[in-house]
């Protein structure tokens, strides 16, 4: 609150900055006698930035609510709000359900902040108090913002480092809010305007809807073109690829799988039910069908299947020098000559060496001192899609193979795997 602002009960003329944050809760007096406390504004978007309609007064033992008009608010401070009324029964109401209520649906809400491609929570919302009328100006995402709803408003003027014009977002760059959102959901987020989504990269706007909730996601992936939803649900993780998908009609995803490519395709319709993924086969073009089938059908096959035992293995007390003395006789004949691979006498996997490693390391060490012993493996029940998923994750060039026992078996190449499950069939 300003030291502008007028006291209780004198004309609403000057204007006013006033944090919503500092008005909930405060009591609602008429003549001089409290009947109830804030609980909320219902809004009216009218113009590029919303007016205030109501005040939503919430009462204590039982008494229904009341709805009075803006225009009967006589006085307004962060200690009381002054009205002037005939008499309590006809403001008797709760919000009709096309109302817009300001906290209920916009604090503590997400918005995607453009400057950062991020998101951010909205901590407090700042109104204008201007020509005996109050609207909504700006949504606060500052540390202050915090500090004030925790009821530290003085202290957040101490403590906070924040320049307050930097953590507001202008409500201009807000949508406008739907009408039928319904009373007390509390399901409506604000977003960025359509139009700016489309400046947004793939990579980072799938990172944006990562951490939206359901409703959010919703809102921003139908708001983007075919094109750049497509590339958006390309770099989308699993579990949020399924959460989408599932939400969506059949004829509005088969556009977006449509203009990926085969591989990709295929990558997507693996996370989601068995079902949806065939309705949307049986959507997609008979070429691009039979290509999504067979990249599918392909990556559950068995690694096992396209294992080699072609690798360098060698005993943990094999002394470096041995390798790297006659290298080319011992890689000659090899599928897999980058790695080398430290085996007990039972064959038991205990390590691996990189090659760079091994040229570097002290001659007279065993393979045993220099190799890493946290190896990522793939077992024989492994599929080609899990694989590739593997290889995506940590760039490997080649995987051990080995079976429950974690006995080596041998090693599947990165080149083999992609060219399997990709490549060879778009």
């Amino acid at each position: 609150m300003t030291q502008n602002e007028p006291a209780a009960g004198t004309a609403k003329t000057a204007d006013q900055e006033i944090f919503l944050s500092e008005l909930l809760g405060v009591p609602v007096v008429l003549k001089e006698k409290k009947i109830g406390t804030l609980g909320d504004l219902i809004i009216v978007e009218t113009a590029r930035i919303p007016e205030v309609k109501s005040l939503y007064v919430k009462r204590s033992f039982g008494y229904p609510s009341l709805i009075i008009p803006w225009e009967n608010v006589t006085g307004i401070s962060g200690h009381r709000i002054a009205v002037d009324i005939p008499a309590l029964e006809p403001f008797e109401a709760n919000p009709p359900e096309d109302a817009l209520l300001l906290k209920d649906y916009v604090m503590d809400k997400k918005v995607l902040d453009l400057e950062e491609s991020e998101v951010e929570v909205v901590y407090d919302i700042r109104l204008v108090h201007r020509n005996r009328k109050l609207y909504v100006t700006d949504v606060d995402t500052g540390k202050s913002a915090r500090l004030r709803r925790f009821g530290l408003g003085k202290l957040s003027r101490v403590l906070s480092t924040d320049t307050p014009e930097d953590q507001m977002i202008s409500w201009t760059y807000i949508q406008a809010l739907p009408t039928n959102i319904g009373s007390f959901k509390g399901d409506v987020k604000l977003k960025v305007l359509k139009e700016n989504l489309a400046e947004i990269h793939p990579v980072d706007l799938a990172d944006i809807i990562e951490e939206l909730d359901h409703d959010q996601r919703m809102a921003v992936f139908t708001s983007l073109d075919n094109e750049h939803a497509s590339d958006t649900l390309e770099e989308i993780e699993p579990n949020v690829q399924r959460d989408l998908i599932a939400s969506l009609d059949t004829a509005k995803v088969v556009p977006l799988i449509s203009t990926m490519t085969p591989g990709q395709a295929a990558d997507v319709l693996s996370v989601i039910p068995h079902s949806q993924a065939e309705d949307i086969l049986e959507a997609l073009s008979p070429e691009m069908a039979k290509k999504v089938m067979a990249i599918t059908e392909r990556q559950e096959e068995k690694v096992i299947h396209y294992t080699t035992q072609k690798i360098l293995k060698f005993l943990p007390e094999t002394l470096v020098e041995y390798v790297q003395n006659d290298y080319p006789n011992h890689a000659r004949g090899k599928d897999v000559i980058m790695y080398i691979y430290v085996a007990d006498a039972g064959d038991h996997l205990l390590g691996v060496v990189d090659l760079k490693e091994l040229l570097t390391a002290d001659d007279k060490a065993p393979l045993s001192a220099i190799m890493t012993e946290n190896v990522i493996t793939l077992n024989a029940e492994s599929t080609l899609k899990e694989a590739s998923q593997e290889f995506e994750r940590y760039g490997f060039r080649a995987l051990p193979v080995t079976d429950n026992e974690e006995r080596l078996i041998g090693a599947i190449p990165y080149r083999d795997v992609m060219g399997l499950t990709h490549h060879l069939v778009e």
